[in-house]
């Protein structure tokens, strides 16, 4: 099919309205019913979404015939960009989780820490065992190994606890392929190689500061937590062969190290033509990267561990089921998205952003700061700041979108509250009370959130 051809099939965008005050009006009536929705009455974000897309194209002064002709395309594209992505991480996490492979690290980062290292230990556990695994999973594999340490090591429950979760959460909303920043990478056009870099130079200091430093100011205000006389731990089957440690972190570090010589081949070679780089390009692309990590670790998971071939298939098959919301949420966000772009959200907000010299990335982190508050999501809020400033992205270069990836993902950590799945998760876990969550896990993620922007806004400058 010819270009002509392609795009007079294609599906025409919205027409922009040319009030200002009636956009405004349209993207908060849509977010006011998206919140409605998912909290009020209880509705499934991929549906809230929905609908929402339709209120807003509706209010905007969309023809009735196209007000669903954007979120469809945005979906599809949201979709082929990222749910592979997704599907491909959370193979490697079931592989990770079902082999042993989680508790194989965290049993010999702790046998080679001290009393006073285990904090600091349990932070670094969680940071690693967050590239592959998606939150949840995270936290049902590391509490119980939470709960055992602080009780061996006499130590304060949040003194461990606080560095786990905040290892999972920083990892959960500054670096890819978590599905957030995966979702602001596509719609910003943003470098992934660059966002994984610039994720993990942000990361460390920020989990510095909210997981070990934090945990002892948690730790006074929580007050002493009771340990459950007994400490299940979810060990798999026993069985003659486990991974070992090397070939594990191996396997989790694979596809960061590949998309990470892409990144730095591009910076150092810059040249196209040139055969290194063309190779770094191919194994460095996110696809590839993860799917290379997938294959080895049928291997140095699945066989190391004793698994037959029709395990591993099944085991490899169980993990999409549990993420096909993750999905269809993500899409859906794209869709909302592509609504928001097409009739002229984006370009009212570059407009606005301009006279008002705001920052972009200011601006990217307090908008997905207000969504996260109202619906508890930092998928959602990631999602819908992303649509919102992606026209701000347009003539950035690799360094700064990659920066306002970031601002976005931070924004989407802060302060969880009741509306949020996981502080729920989080309080029934430790055995918490409403007001002790909050004074912890609260206030952690307000702590990931404040120091991640404070460390992005000097870099833009910087860099």
């Amino acid at each position: 099919m010819t270009l002509p051809a392609l795009l007079a099939a294609a599906p025409p965008a919205l027409p922009h309205t040319s009030s200002d005050g009636r956009l405004l009006c349209a993207v908060l009536l849509a977010i006011g019913v998206i919140v409605l929705l998912i909290t009020k009455l209880k509705l499934h974000p991929f549906l809230a979404l929905t609908l929402g897309s339709g209120v807003l194209a509706a209010v905007a002064g969309a023809p009735f015939d196209r007000l669903t002709s954007s979120f469809v395309t945005g979906f599809g594209a949201t979709v082929s960009g990222v749910g592979l992505l997704i599907g491909l991480g959370a193979m490697l996490g079931k592989l990770l989780a079902d082999s042993g492979g989680a508790n194989i690290i965290a049993d010999t980062v702790l046998a080679r820490s001290s009393r006073r290292m285990l904090p600091w230990a349990m932070a670094l556990i969680a940071a690693v065992l967050g590239l592959p695994l998606f939150f949840e999973v995270g936290v049902v594999l590391l509490v119980p190994i939470v709960l055992l340490v602080a009780r061996r090591g006499g130590l304060p429950l949040m003194r461990v606890g606080i560095p786990a979760l905040a290892g999972l959460s920083v990892l959960h909303g500054l670096v890819p392929p978590h599905p957030g920043p995966l979702v602001a990478v596509d719609a910003l056009k943003a470098d992934l190689g660059v966002t994984l870099a610039l994720g993990l130079l942000i990361a460390v200091p920020t989990l510095i500061v909210a997981g070990p430093l934090f945990a002892r100011v948690a730790e006074r205000w929580v007050g002493p937590l009771a340990l459950p006389a007994e400490t299940a731990r979810p060990e798999t089957e026993q069985r003659e062969h486990t991974p070992a440690f090397g070939a594990v972190l191996a396997t989790i570090l694979l596809p960061v190290v590949l998309m990470l010589g892409k990144a730095l081949a591009d910076v150092v070679i810059d040249d196209p033509k040139a055969v290194p780089q063309r190779v770094l390009d191919f194994v460095g692309s996110p696809l590839i990267a993860l799917l290379a990590a997938v294959l080895l670790g049928m291997l140095t998971l699945g066989r190391a561990a004793g698994f037959t071939k029709a395990r591993i298939s099944s085991t490899v098959e169980k993990s999409l089921g549990p993420i096909a919301g993750i999905v269809f949420i993500v899409g859906a966000g794209g869709g909302f998205k592509q609504t928001l772009i097409d009739v002229g959200v984006g370009d009212a907000v570059s407009s606005w952003s301009a006279k008002w010299h705001v920052s972009a990335l200011l601006l990217g982190w307090l908008i997905a700061v207000l969504i996260r508050l109202a619906t508890g999501s930092a998928t959602v809020a990631t999602i819908t700041a992303a649509g919102i400033v992606a026209p701000l992205a347009v003539g950035m270069t690799s360094t700064h979108s990659a920066l306002l990836v970031l601002a976005i993902g931070a924004g989407s950590l802060f302060f969880s509250h009741v509306n949020d799945a996981g502080f729920w998760l989080v309080k029934e876990y430790f055995g918490m009370s409403v007001g002790q969550t909050l004074k912890s896990w609260s206030v952690m993620e307000t702590v990931i959130s404040v120091v991640a922007i404070a460390l992005i806004l000097p870099l833009g400058l910087l860099v």
